[in-house]
């Protein structure tokens, strides 16, 4: 079998950027085919997706992928760490990826992989500095990052690194391998010219976050300058049907509905909420108008946005912290959202090497057929985040997209 490459992405939209990734990744590791697994409609920084995972499935396809995955949605809205293992389980479960590519800010995959061992190993004297940091009242992860300085006791090279997002999903990544013992080899590509977060145009370079902020502003042409054409006229398509879901707050009702009629009990049972926050969150959400107004409350230097976000996510689909541990115990199955002729092979070979894989082609087949009540509770969370996701819709929030839109093939 030729060479297979592994990316894991949002796609959120497919910009320049993400082609310039897979060119440069298929350059430096000599692979033939590219697998990514995508986000679906909901995603890790506790947001939507702004076009649903079909339409990011197409974007990919003609951009250099051959098989795309869904990760499920319950990884895909979880912290970094979970994240990250949900979509490294699914890569070692195909039996046939060589290589994973990741962006990342840091100069050096070495400078990130020394952080990964000292957070897959846990230390005894980096657990230690952690708990310092986290009594002296900071957020989780400025603890870890200040931790981790003062125990690999090199401030110049290891100052900043946690504040790159890709450089945090790369170290997890790195450290998922370790704990799986994947034979998957890691490989990093420096991110050029603009960062993740980055709300400016270099060249024919944007961010996702830019690109989402044009959207909101409606300057679409300089969208054009920095997406493939064939991503820039299917998001067209989109946003002329109506079909686009700009960010969380189309959902603001909902929620607030939602949290209002939670128990404070039960808002304790949603994952990413301790310490006391349901209280912060139930008195916020019986107050507040607006999910600004309610995340401007909640949110501290210990709870970040991105997290309460999160938390507003998981209320809304009503994944619950059980659920949540239970995704860290089990592999998910293989849900195949579009290939082209060269990821039809991969289906075959992928079959061929473990005829027992959970490849899920038809979501009802599988449903009536999944002996797994975890993984049968698992494709029902995306099938719901699907049907709660084109509520988001200006037209057309038609629900059971999961059971009548159809694989894309190119």
């Amino acid at each position: 079998m030729s060479r297979v490459l592994g990316i894991i992405a949002e796609y959120n939209p497919f910009h320049n950027g993400h082609l310039y990734h897979i060119a440069k990744s298929k350059e430096e590791t000599g692979a033939q085919y590219v697998v990514a697994v995508i986000s679906g409609n909901f995603v890790q920084r506790g947001n939507t997706s702004i076009v649903n995972k079909w339409v990011k499935t197409r974007m990919a396809l003609s951009n250099g992928v051959d098989l795309v995955i869904e990760l499920p949605t319950i990884y895909s809205t979880s912290s970094a760490e979970n994240f990250a293992e949900g979509a490294i389980k699914i890569l070692n479960s195909l039996g046939i990826v060589d290589t994973i590519s990741f962006g990342m800010e840091a100069k050096d995959i070495s400078t990130l992989n020394n952080i990964a061992n000292v957070l897959y190993t846990e230390p005894k004297e980096y657990v230690t500095m952690l708990t310092h940091e986290l009594k002296k009242g900071n957020s989780f992860p400025k603890a870890r990052e200040n931790a981790l300085m003062m125990y690999l006791n090199d401030i110049k090279r290891y100052a900043n690194v946690m504040a790159g997002s890709n450089n945090i999903l790369g170290i997890e990544y790195l450290k998922a391998l370790k704990k799986t013992k994947s034979t998957i080899t890691p490989v990093g590509i420096k991110r050029e010219k603009v960062l993740y977060n980055d709300k400016y145009i270099v060249d024919e370079f944007a961010s996702a976050t830019a690109i989402r902020k044009m959207l909101m502003t409606k300057e679409l042409n300089d969208i054009r300058k920095v997406m493939p054409r064939s991503s820039y006229l299917l998001l067209g398509e989109e946003l002329k049907d109506g079909h686009y879901v700009i960010d969380i707050s189309r959902f603001e009702r909902e929620i607030l509905y939602t949290l209002r009629k939670m128990t404070v009990q039960e808002i304790a049972n949603l994952p990413d909420v301790s310490e006391g926050l349901e209280n912060s969150i139930k008195n916020a959400a019986d107050s507040c108008n607006t999910l600004e107004e309610l995340i401007n409350i909640v949110k501290t230097k210990r709870f970040t946005q991105t997290r309460i976000q999160r938390i507003l996510i998981y209320s809304l689909l009503g994944i619950t912290k059980k659920q949540m541990e239970t995704s860290k115990k089990i592999t998910p199955y293989v849900r195949v959202l579009g290939f082209d002729n060269k990821g039809k092979e991969l289906i075959s070979e992928m079959m061929n090497i473990n005829p027992k894989l959970n490849v899920v082609t038809s979501v009802k087949k599988y449903i009536d057929t999944v002996a797994s009540k975890n993984l049968k509770e698992m494709i029902e969370t995306d099938i719901l985040a699907t049907n709660v996701y084109t509520l988001g819709y200006y037209s057309d929030s038609y629900a059971n997209l999961d059971y009548t839109n159809k694989i894309e093939i190119l």
